[in-house]
């Protein structure tokens, strides 16, 4: 690792995890606020709940309705658009970026004149966009802790909310090496921002068409978002060792292939 240019990309991308956290932070805590009234309404709510097509349900990630009633529940429900997809744009937005960037604002000749080889290089921005999305889970996931606290109307499993958090922490680094594999292979020296907010939004697609129609349920396995467990009131909820080796097989992978052609691409200056 360069220290300097490790220092350097931090400084220029914390603004952006700054705001990035802040705003998921606030969500979570919001609907969170949510849940005292909701369950001193519990009755008229669901009430109101069950005149929605199932189907809506699903595509918000509600599978079981009594989930709601319970706090890790309600989170479980309300994390899966917050921290799944917010968290999933923020990695891959960032890590298709942080490549290709040198080339489109033409610093790429006078970085690569510098006494640093191309594997450092690469590996010092992979760090910078780990430690990134690392710090963006860890806080989001203390301020969704607290937020429990202050909301619950009883115990939840702490067990249960740490391994949600880590099966996020897993899907946000996978879109990670997504990212890093996409700029790895773009010739044309430009942003990919709108290509990765694409990207995670047409998984998350599959993912919610596979749930609410039967017969394209296959279709959801093509998406990450599938192999990511939110039934934490489930008692078979656990951190399932063949979904750990998915997503780390798979980042693994896309980071190798990506490493590997960096090293000899041809850098537009």
């Amino acid at each position: 690792m360069n220290w300097n240019l490790f220092k350097k990309e931090m400084r220029f991308y914390f603004p952006g995890l700054i705001l990035w956290t802040l705003v998921i932070s606030l969500l979570i805590a919001l609907t969170m606020s949510v849940f005292p009234t909701f369950i001193e309404n519990q009755s008229k709510v669901m009430g109101m709940i069950n005149l929605i097509p199932k189907s809506a349900l699903e595509f918000k990630g509600v599978s079981d309705i009594a989930d709601l009633s319970s706090v890790l529940g309600f989170y479980a429900v309300n994390n899966v658009l917050y921290m799944m997809v917010l968290g999933s744009i923020f990695s891959v937005v960032t890590s298709c970026n942080i490549l290709l960037k040198e080339e489109y604002n033409k610093t790429a000749e006078y970085l690569l004149t510098r006494p640093v080889t191309r594997n450092i290089i690469y590996l010092t921005k992979l760090q910078v966009v780990v430690l990134q999305v690392f710090l963006l889970n860890l806080i989001t996931a203390i301020i969704g802790f607290i937020s429990m606290k202050f909301a619950k109307n009883g115990d939840f499993s702490l067990n249960s909310f740490l391994i949600l958090s880590l099966y996020t922490l897993l899907l946000n680094l996978l879109f990670v090496s997504i990212g890093l594999f996409i700029s790895a292979f773009v010739k044309k020296a430009k942003p990919i921002t709108t290509m990765g907010i694409g990207l995670v939004l047409f998984f998350y697609f599959l993912f919610t068409i596979s749930k609410i129609t039967v017969s394209a349920s296959d279709i959801g396995y093509i998406s990450p978002f599938k192999y990511v467990r939110t039934d934490v009131l489930s008692d078979s909820f656990g951190l399932d060792p063949w979904r750990v080796i998915y997503f780390a097989g798979i980042s693994i992978l896309l980071l190798f292939v990506s490493f590997k052609y960096y090293s000899g691409k041809d850098i537009y200056t």
